[in-house]
C-alpha cells in the first residue's frame, strides 16, 4: 500500500491545457474563469519553495463520472437563474488532466472519487467493463468505489474494480460470505512519496447504501460507519508511516461528509476529498477537524488542491475548482477513438431517436425538476394509478433546449442517462396515512437536522400529488398538507400508487414504502414506457409545476446544507 512517487509511478504525459471556473486558495475567492497564467507563476514567488526543501504536491479530484462519455450541457445557477454551457468529455477531461499535470509534473496525483463506471447506455449494457478501458487511458493514480459501482452486483464490481491500473481503496466495505467474512474488499489505505514527503490516503464509501438503492445491489457487501475505524488508520498513518498529510477519499455526500468533518474520529485529517451529491465545492468547507471539498460531476469539473509541505509541515494551500471546457481543450485523439469504439458495439440502438422536448430537461433541484416529471407523468398515462412515484436522484447532465430551438432529440442514449437501471414497474394499494408517514420519513431523509441522518439530498418524485412542507420543522412534523389528484388526502382511503421495483427488497415494499397491499409486477419496465409515452406525446414540455412547495424553501433549492458557507452554482 506504499509506493515511492519518484520512481515507481506510471510514465503520463501529453499534451497540454488547462480550465475552468476557479475559487482561489483557502480562504480567499478567485473570481476568473479559466486559468489564471499567473497561477503557476506565484508559485516561483513562494518562500517555503524558493530555499529547495519544501515540496509543491497537486492533487487532481474527480468523482461522479456516471461513464457520460461526451460533451454535454451543464446547468449553472447565475444571478438567479438557470445558464447552461457544454463542458466534459473524456476526451476533453483527458486532455485538461494531462495540461494540469505537466505543470507540477512529478508531483501530481489524479484521483476519482466513484460512481464512475455506472451512469450510461454503454456503461449499463456492458457492466462497467467499456469504461474500465477509458480510465487507465486517463491515467488515474487513485480510485474508491462509490454507492453506484455495486449496481452490477459485487461478482462484476469486483471485476471492474480489478480492472482498474490505479491503487483501489475503501476501509469500510467488507465481505459477507462465510470464507471471507469480516476481510475487507479492498485495502483501507494507500500511501505515496514525493521525495522525502509521504502522504497517505483512507477511503470510505457510503455506508447507507444498501438503503438509498436497491439492496441486491450491495447483496453479499458488509458496509460499516467511518468513524469504526478512522481513527485508528489515521493513527497509523500519521504516527507509524510518518505521513506529512493524511486525506480521507469519501463518497458519503455533502451533509454525511461534513458531519463526519465535525467528528473527532477524524481528527488529524487534513482535507477530506468527498463525492457522491454532485455538490460543487469551490472554496474548501471548514468543519471542526478538517476542509471538505466536492468535485461537481459528470466529468464537467476537476477539483485542483495544491499543497506546500516543508520539513514534514504544511505550509501553503491553494484550491480550486475548474471547468471541463471544450473550448479551452482541444480532445485528446486517443481517448476520442477509444470512446467510439467503446460505444460501437451499442452505438445503433443507443442513437435511435425516441422523442422530442420543447423544455430543457434538468435534474438538479431538491424539491422539482422537469426531467422526473416527464418519468411520472409517462408512469401516470400508462397505468392511470392515483400516484405516481420515483426515487429522487442527480443522474443524468441537462438536456437543453438552447434560445431559438423548437425542439431537442431525445435519444435512448439520453434514456440510459435519466434511467440507467430499467427496473421493473410495479404496483400496490397504501392508505392515505400511510401515505402521510412515508412522506414525512422521505422529507426527514433529505432535510434531517442531524446531517449524519440524512442520505441522497433530493425529495422523492412524483405525479397525481401535491405536498407542501416546512422543511426546517422537526421530525414527523414537516408536511402542511397533501393532496392526491386535487383533493385533500383521505387518511382512512387507500390509494393505488406505481413505482419502480427495488430488487432485492421485500415483496410488499415500494419505493421504501413498507407493508403495501396488493403488490404486483406490471409486466414491463420503465424504458419501455418511456419510449412508449415519447412516441405518442412527442415534443413533450415537462414544467416545474408545483407538486412540491415549502413555506421556508424556494422553488429553485440547490443544496439541503445550511450553516456553512456553501452555495451551489
Amino acid at each position: 500500500m506504499c509506493q515511492n512517487h519518484d520512481s515507481s509511478r506510471r510514465g503520463f504525459l501529453k499534451d497540454v491545457s488547462m480550465a475552468g471556473l476557479g475559487m482561489a486558495g483557502i480562504p480567499q475567492i478567485a473570481s476568473a474563469h479559466g486559468t489564471d497564467p499567473a497561477d503557476e507563476k506565484s508559485w516561483s514567488r513562494s518562500r517555503a519553495l524558493q530555499n529547495g526543501k519544501a515540496q509543491r504536491i497537486t492533487l487532481l479530484h474527480t468523482a461522479d463520472i456516471h461513464a457520460q462519455l461526451y460533451t454535454h450541457d451543464e446547468f449553472f445557477w447565475e444571478n438567479n437563474q438557470a445558464v447552461y454551457r457544454k463542458l466534459g468529455g473524456f476526451a476533453v477531461l483527458k486532455t485538461m488532466l494531462k495540461s494540469l499535470k505537466a505543470t507540477n509534473p512529478s508531483n501530481t496525483l489524479i484521483i476519482d472519487g466513484g460512481d464512475c463506471f455506472q451512469g450510461s447506455g454503454v456503461a449499463s449494457l456492458s457492466e462497467g467493463r467499456a469504461i474500465v478501458p477509458l480510465i487507465n487511458n486517463i491515467g488515474y493514480d487513485l480510485v474508491l468505489p462509490g454507492n453506484w459501482e455495486e449496481v452490477y452486483g459485487k461478482e462484476m464490481l469486483m471485476k471492474d474494480m480489478g480492472g482498474y491500473q490505479a491503487q483501489k481503496i475503501c476501509a469500510n466495505m467488507f465481505h459477507e460470505e462465510e470464507e471471507k467474512k469480516g476481510d475487507l474488499m479492498f485495502p483501507p489505505y494507500w500511501t505515496t512519496h514525493f521525495g522525502d514527503v509521504k502522504i497517505g490516503f483512507i477511503g470510505y464509501n457510503d455506508p447507507l447504501t444498501p438503503r438509498r438503492q436497491s439492496p441486491a445491489y450491495s447483496k453479499g457487501i458488509k458496509f460499516t460507519q467511518p468513524e469504526i475505524n478512522s481513527a485508528k488508520y489515521i493513527k497509523y498513518l500519521r504516527d507509524y508511516e510518518k505521513c506529512s498529510m493524511v486525506f480521507l477519499v469519501t463518497h458519503m455526500g455533502i451533509a454525511q461528509q461534513v458531519d463526519l468533518g465535525n467528528n473527532p474520529a477524524v481528527d488529524g485529517v487534513d482535507f477530506i476529498l468527498g463525492a457522491d451529491t454532485h455538490e460543487r465545492v469551490r472554496k474548501p468547507i471548514d468543519t471542526k477537524y478538517t476542509k471538505v471539498t466536492e468535485p461537481g460531476a459528470f466529468g464537467s469539473f476537476v477539483a485542483k488542491l495544491d499543497v506546500i509541505i516543508e520539513d514534514g509541515k504544511l505550509k501553503e494551500t491553494q484550491y480550486k475548482l475548474l471547468e471541463v471546457d471544450p473550448e479551452k481543450y482541444k480532445p485528446d485523439p486517443e481517448m476520442t477513438q477509444l470512446v467510439k469504439q467503446a460505444k460501437a458495439p451499442y452505438a445503433a440502438e443507443l442513437d435511435k431517436v425516441i422523442g422530442s422536448t420543447k423544455t430543457t430537461l434538468v435534474r438538479y433541484f431538491v424539491l422539482e425538476n422537469p426531467m422526473d416529471n416527464l418519468i411520472t407523468d409517462a408512469i401516470m398515462w400508462k397505468f392511470n394509478p392515483d400516484i405516481a412515484l420515483s426515487n429522487g436522484f442527480r443522474f443524468c447532465p441537462p438536456l437543453h433546449v438552447a434560445p431559438g430551438k423548437e425542439k431537442v432529440d431525445i435519444t435512448n442514449e439520453f434514456l440510459w442517462n435519466m434511467l440507467p437501471v430499467d427496473s421493473d414497474a410495479k404496483e400496490g394499494y397504501i392508505t392515505g396515512e400511510k401515505l402521510w408517514q412515508w412522506m414525512e420519513k422521505e422529507l426527514h431523509n433529505v432535510f434531517a437536522k442531524k446531517a449524519s441522518e440524512r442520505f441522497g439530498g433530493w425529495v422523492v418524485r412524483f405525479s397525481g400529488m401535491e405536498v407542501n412542507l416546512t422543511a426546517k420543522n422537526e421530525k414527523g412534523k414537516r408536511i402542511n398538507w397533501i393532496k392526491v389528484k386535487g383533493e385533500p388526502v383521505d387518511l382512512k382511503k387507500s390509494y393505488r400508487i406505481v413505482a419502480c421495483e427495488r430488487e432485492g427488497d421485500p415483496e410488499d415494499m415500494i419505493c421504501r414504502i413498507e407493508n403495501v397491499s396488493q403488490p404486483k409486477l406490471l409486466g414491463t419496465t420503465l424504458h419501455p414506457i418511456l419510449r412508449e409515452y415519447l412516441a405518442k406525446h412527442s415534443p413533450v414540455s415537462p414544467k416545474v409545476v408545483g407538486k412540491v412547495t415549502a413555506t421556508d424553501q424556494p422553488a429553485t433549492l440547490l443544496t439541503q446544507l445550511e450553516g456553512y458557507d456553501y452555495q451551489f452554482s
